[in-house]
């Protein structure tokens, strides 16, 4: 079946369109460098001509609040509206665990709005909401890096695998719409400082990293509960530790 998938060129969205021309679909990987904008709408009508499952991995282009609510508005009603049209049967959307507990940052406002765009759009639907992704280690540790420190929170994260999330965003896509929010998250739970700690450990950057209560994620105050799923998450498989040898292989 022919299946669009917005942001097809990304870290999520090339994973994911590879998996699913593995499996004999026929997959338009839309993105603006192939012409195809959902903030303009350039391109929409024909990415989604007769296409029965779209996938909405876009991102926006900075954190920044008012920016990112702007691009998840502007592309939000102009994919749904294109869909309604097209009769997408399944919309499947990548957001963030959280989000409604991190409403500090206005990109998590931002994507509060995207999912309440979606809710209210009469297209069957299905939200995977994934955690940190390993591979954003290295962007968190910079987020709080002074000096050669990384001032880092002590707070409970479950980072999951990029590799994971394209698994699971395929199969939910292929399922049918669960018209809710599923959440996905790794195998391992522990602090920030720790797993950040040892991600720079073994990719030998020099930087020391400091378990600081006041650090935050990303400047907003976080706790336990902050980044971490609710009951019965869906799990990847693969484990930080084993990530971790192969992210450090490839330094």
């Amino acid at each position: 079946m022919k299946i669009t998938v917005i942001g097809g060129s990304g870290l999520i969205g090339s994973k994911v369109v590879s998996r699913l021309r593995e499996k004999g679909h026929a997959v338009v990987a839309a993105s603006p460098s192939a012409g195809v904008n959902t903030v303009t709408g350039e391109g929409l009508e024909q990415a989604l001509a007769g296409a029965r499952i779209v996938i909405d991995l876009a991102n926006s282009p900075s954190f920044d609040e008012q920016v990112a609510i702007d691009f998840f508005e502007k592309s939000g009603r102009n994919l749904l509206k294109a869909e309604a049209t097209a009769g997408t049967a399944h919309h499947v959307a990548l957001s963030v665990v959280g989000s409604e507990r991190l409403v500090a940052m206005g990109y998590f406002r931002a994507k509060l709005v995207q999912e309440g765009l979606i809710r209210a759009s009469g297209i069957p639907y299905t939200i995977v909401r994934a955690t940190q992704f390993f591979e954003f280690m290295g962007g968190i540790a910079q987020s709080g890096t002074v000096g050669q420190s990384a001032h880092l929170s002590p707070v409970l994260f479950q980072p999951i695998a990029a590799d994971d999330v394209a698994d699971a965003v395929v199969k939910v896509a292929l399922d049918a719409p669960a018209n809710r929010t599923i959440e996905i998250a790794g195998p391992d739970r522990a602090p920030i400082d720790e797993l950040v700690g040892r991600f720079l450990k073994a990719t030998k950057d020099p930087r020391t990293v400091i378990a600081d209560a006041k650090a935050g994620y990303f400047g907003i105050a976080v706790d336990d509960r902050s980044l971490t799923p609710g009951e019965n998450p869906r799990l990847g498989a693969t484990r930080f530790e084993d990530w971790l040898k192969r992210a450090a292989a490839q330094q």
